[in-house]
């Protein structure tokens, strides 16, 4: 069941053309917690962005699980929907593998990242399915975890995420852009990348980096 609203499909597709770098210095300056840190590609994953689908998992104990962990948020997923996980960053037990992954692919889920670990690394890497995590470890999370939620607001790697933000990864790391946001940050990553653009070029040319610098002011861009 969806109960929440993303941007559409033309705005997502703008943040294509910038980096993470790019887009965590644009909510830099409007005030926003930016890159997370310590989630990153466990292999050659491509570069995805999209909207947030949210899972949160928990202990279990005398509540059980009522049926496989993820099948509730794939169910719900879309093309071009990016799954979040937050498991609180533990790396003991994992939440994501092989068979998750078919079944995301089965409804173009673009990846996923997790705030935790994950498993099966050698078959994800032949589906060539994107997969950010803190880590890895073949413990099932059969009898270990529940799933405590799903399409509501978590955190991941301290940073809140909500059904429908936007979720960028790649190489530099992960970025979540608050949906209501969207334009603004895309406004000033153009601006900032603009600028960054013309620093190099000069030094390209051959202008001393300090006057390129101080011409720049470089420092205050993200104030």
């Amino acid at each position: 069941m969806k109960d929440y609203d993303k941007p559409s499909k033309e705005i997502v597709e703008k943040f294509k053309k910038f980096s993470t770098c790019n887009v965590s210095d644009a909510l830099d300056k409007i005030g926003l917690k930016s890159g997370i840190w310590g989630i990153n590609p466990f292999y050659e994953c491509k570069k995805i962005v999209g909207t947030a689908l949210t899972m949160r998992l928990t202990a279990e104990g005398m509540t059980k699980n009522t049926s496989h962990l993820g099948a509730d948020v794939i169910d719900i997923g879309e093309e071009g929907d990016i799954i979040v996980i937050d498991n609180a960053g533990r790396l003991d037990q994992n939440c994501w593998g092989g068979i998750l992954t078919h079944a995301a692919q089965q409804k173009g889920i673009e990846g996923v990242v997790i705030d935790g670990a994950f498993r099966d690394v050698d078959e994800l890497k032949e589906l060539k399915y994107p997969v950010y995590a803190r880590g890895v470890i073949p413990r099932t999370a059969r009898g270990r975890f529940i799933q405590e939620s799903y399409n509501k607001v978590i955190q991941c790697g301290g940073v809140q995420v909500r059904p429908g933000d936007i979720v960028m990864a790649d190489e530099n790391g992960i970025v979540i852009v608050p949906k209501e946001k969207a334009e603004e940050v895309l406004e000033i990553s153009e601006e900032l990348l603009q600028k960054e653009e013309s620093m190099v070029k000069q030094l390209k040319e051959g202008i001393p980096f300090k006057e390129v610098d101080r011409n720049a002011e470089y420092n205050k861009m993200v104030e």
